[in-house]
């Protein structure tokens, strides 16, 4: 038994390669990529974001806070 589970055995089946635990760590390090929200708004209070068909509205509050509504 390799001692691999969960998203170790998905990522190892999936990626085909390498060592699994270097796919696990790839992985993780997609999923806390940071994205920083200037970078999304570029100077607006307001944008709107369509995901899965259905449009939400990501906006910076008066205290400096962000809220994403539907």
């Amino acid at each position: 038994m390799s001692g691999l589970d969960g998203d170790e055995n998905r990522v190892a089946r999936a990626d085909g390669r390498g060592d699994p635990h270097l796919a696990l760590r790839a992985l993780a390090s997609e999923r806390d990529e940071e994205i920083v929200s200037a970078s999304l708004l570029r100077g607006r209070r307001e944008i709107v974001i369509r995901h899965a068909g259905q449009r939400y509205r990501l906006r910076i509050t008066a205290n400096d806070k962000l809220i994403l509504t539907k």
